[in-house]
């Protein structure tokens, strides 16, 4: 049942991302940039956890999660750090993910050879 309730919020957010690119004029990288500022803002006002709690990974894994780790993120570094929290706080809860990313696009630069549009 796990499985299934992460496919179906997954699916849905991959969904309307999809349905946005293709119905409206907004671009790719809009969409991208409103789905991690939704993130940041449901996860600051507390709504965005009882998603994760459903969906779990269906929840975490796409863009609105990593906003929403990026809200918890900083919400925890102000309460410990006062108001420079606010600026360390995203980092520091995502820098393993970012790491990840860096690490592997370099990887799979090594790997392939890339080509010009044509």
């Amino acid at each position: 049942m796990e499985y299934l309730k992460a496919f179906l919020c997954g699916g849905l957010l991959c969904a309307v991302g999809q349905i946005l690119i293709d119905k409206t004029s907004l671009t790719p990288a809009k969409i991208l940039v409103s789905y991690v500022t939704a993130g940041v803002l449901l996860g600051a006002v507390g709504l965005y956890q009882p998603l994760i709690d459903w969906a779990g990974a269906g929840a975490t894994v796409p863009l609105t999660g990593f906003g929403s780790l990026l809200a918890k993120g900083v919400r925890q570094a102000v309460a410990e750090n006062g108001l420079l929290g606010a600026l360390t706080g995203g980092m520091t809860s995502t820098a393993g993910g970012i790491t990840a990313a860096v690490f592997f696009g370099f990887l799979a630069a090594l790997v392939f050879k890339s080509k010009p549009k044509s």
